[in-house]
């Protein structure tokens, strides 16, 4: 009977745990205002993406370039995508780590 207790306190302390704490290493602060700036830039980046999109999209509609009407509009809602799931990133990490958390 021991020798099953002592297996399952072995068991037990094998567990492994995990508690994100952002600020538990050094640098953290720059780690996140890094992750603030790539993500301002890749707005801006989506926000050119759109207009230069718009733009040769309009361009390729008034000359009848069908070509150049598709990959505006394609253009348009690749960066229109992209700012969203850039808005969302946060949200969506938080939601699946929580989902994960829940898992046992």
């Amino acid at each position: 009977m021991n020798v099953v207790l002592g297996a399952r306190s072995a068991l037990e302390l094998a567990d492994v745990r995990l508690n994100p704490k952002p600020s538990a290493l050094p640098g953290s602060g720059t780690l996140q205002q890094m992750a603030n700036g790539i993500a301002g830039w890749g707005l801006v980046l989506a926000l050119v993406a759109v207009v230069i999109g718009a733009v040769t999209w309009a361009l390729g509609s008034h000359s009848q370039n069908i070509h150049g009407a598709l990959a505006g509009r394609r253009t348009v809602l690749i960066g229109g995508a992209a700012a969203l799931v850039i808005g969302a990133a946060p949200i969506l990490i938080n939601f699946f780590f929580h989902a994960g958390t829940g898992l046992h």
